[in-house]
């Protein structure tokens, strides 16, 4: 099954089980196939087939769902903008890959009007109240035609010129430009249907699940995590606009959530909440995280309420489950991101490109049928990481005797302070276990005497007043002294990108406006 018929299969099913829950509007598989339908005709009218691109810029809806899916039907790729992205920022990315047709959201109309000048002869659609020059959705849908007609799980009146290629290009999500120019990775109709069984896999994912989305939808992380493999197996999907963390609560409890995405910012947030230590947890199977590294006190405090925590490793070029643990392995291997998915090889290389033995760090290389098939228009990019049908992450990690991967760190991110190679992940962690740090990042500085120092910077827990000493002690007889910061800059919070992922670069910056001496 391909993933354009997902939706019309469960429509043909289960039309009445409902597909998507969203603050004032619910969808069943019949309603979410039949606004899939309008949504490729309305891009037939507008001429969007093979080769076609369609942006939307907005917070998390059915309609960017929809989308989607009506993309993967007419053959045309998807772009979804981070709508937390400066002007500038949008002008980039859509020079790089203009789109024919940009949906855009009303609170984000204003934004958008600086864009049209970066448009050139695309079509803007506001999903809501359209500005002088925009068609409005309604208007865009309105081509749909006898597509209305269809009975449930039927193909409808309308169809697509030609079957779409499952090796098409369907999804293209720009990165996030922390470590240069943003870059669009481009996943195919294939790469998220495998993707999606990788996570069913993981999961153990059946049609009476329930999936609560509160993660952005322009990242891998909000879509592919569980999103589209719930829709391909036929679950319910609860779908936020954004993160709330009353409203997580609240729909863990009332909808009886079974599983759900927290990355490691959104559970710091919840565990300061009032609600954590008494809120009804009992539906959950477990919740899955996915960070480069996850603090050993969010697990502690996740299964401390009964709920494993689970943990996936990969990235945007990865669609993103590459390694994954499962429920029975989460206690006892705290930590890990587990054993490679289920249709993934991982390896770990050293320098050579040999295989390490089992405790050694070296770079993770992943290959599987749900990785990218590339950057969009950047060959060489492309060429530097897919060696061999093989992705090279920059990641490093090491497998144990049982091969479950941990993950050390970034490459480009490796200290080498006097010959000897310092792992920031290392030291992060053992800084985040002290009550008086809420949060911590560990980078090199360059040094004419070592060649790098260590430098950490720290926020500290609201109320708490630790000095360089306080920080520097949590260290003592834990690491090697050579690893020990030569300096501790604090801060009032780290910067992160939307997944609440630290930006190193920029706090690189925040080093560099200090006076840091080896």
């Amino acid at each position: 099954m391909r993933l354009h018929e997902w939706i019309h299969h469960h429509a043909g099913r289960s039309p009445g089980r409902v597909a998507i829950r969203f603050p004032g509007r619910d969808l069943d598989y019949a309603a979410l196939a039949k606004l899939v339908d309008r949504y490729a005709a309305g891009l037939a009218a507008a001429g969007v087939g093979r080769g076609g691109c369609v942006a939307f810029l907005g917070l998390n809806s059915p309609d960017e769902i929809a989308l989607l899916f009506a993309c993967a039907r007419r053959g045309a790729m998807f772009m979804p903008l981070n709508w937390r992205l400066a002007v500038p920022e949008h002008r980039q990315i859509l020079a790089d890959c203009p789109p024919s047709v940009l949906f855009v959201e009303p609170p984000f109309l204003e934004h958008a009007q600086a864009l049209r000048a970066s448009l050139r002869d695309a079509a803007a659609v506001a999903l809501g109240e359209a500005p002088q020059g925009w068609l409005g959705g309604d208007e865009f849908l309105s081509r749909a035609g006898g597509a209305d007609a269809r009975a449930p799980g039927s193909r409808g009146a309308f169809e697509p010129a030609t079957d779409p290629d499952p090796r098409a290009p369907l999804l293209v999500c720009y990165t996030s430009g922390s470590t240069g120019k943003p870059k669009g990775v481009v996943l195919t109709q294939d790469a998220i249907a495998w993707n999606a069984l990788n996570s069913a896999a993981m999961h153990e994912l059946t049609e009476d699940d329930r999936i609560l989305t509160t993660l952005p939808l322009f990242h891998v992380g909000g879509l592919n995590n569980q999103t589209t493999p719930a829709l391909r197996m036929g679950c319910t999907v609860v779908l936020h606009p954004k993160f709330d963390v009353e409203a997580t609560f609240d729909a863990i409890e009332r909808e009886r959530i079974t599983l759900t995405v927290l990355v490691p910012a959104q559970l710091d947030a919840m565990l300061a909440h009032p609600r954590w230590q008494s809120a009804d947890f009992s539906s959950l199977r477990m919740i899955t995280t996915g960070s480069m590294i996850v603090p050993e006190r969010l697990i502690r405090a996740v299964h401390a309420r009964g709920v494993p925590l689970v943990q996936v490793y990969g990235a945007t070029e990865t669609c993103p489950i590459a390694a994954c643990q499962k429920a029975q392995d989460a206690y006892r291997k705290a930590g890990s991101a587990g054993r490679p998915a289920a249709h993934c090889e991982l390896r770990i290389v050293d320098d050579t490109g040999r295989d390490v033995a089992p405790g050694a760090t070296g770079e993770i290389l992943v290959r599987g049928p749900n990785v990218m098939s590339g950057y969009w228009n950047a060959p060489q990019a492309t060429a530097a990481v897919l060696v061999n049908g093989w992705f090279h992450t920059g990641d490093m990690g090491h497998f144990d005797d049982e091969g479950f991967l941990y993950v050390d760190g970034r490459r480009k991110e490796m200290i080498i302070s006097g010959g000897e190679n310092i792992y920031p992940a290392e030291i992060e962690n053992l800084l985040m276990e002290s009550p008086d740090i809420a949060e911590a990042s560990v980078v090199g500085w360059p040094d004419e005497r070592w060649g790098e120092i260590v430098v950490a910077v720290v926020a500290p827990q609201p109320g708490r007043r630790p000095t360089e000493a306080d920080v520097l002690g949590r260290l003592e007889g834990r690491i090697a002294r050579f690893k020990h910061p030569k300096q501790v800059v604090f801060v009032e919070a780290l910067p992160k990108t939307a997944l609440g992922k630290v930006r190193r670069d920029e706090v690189r910056r925040l080093v560099g406006g200090n006076a840091v001496t080896g």
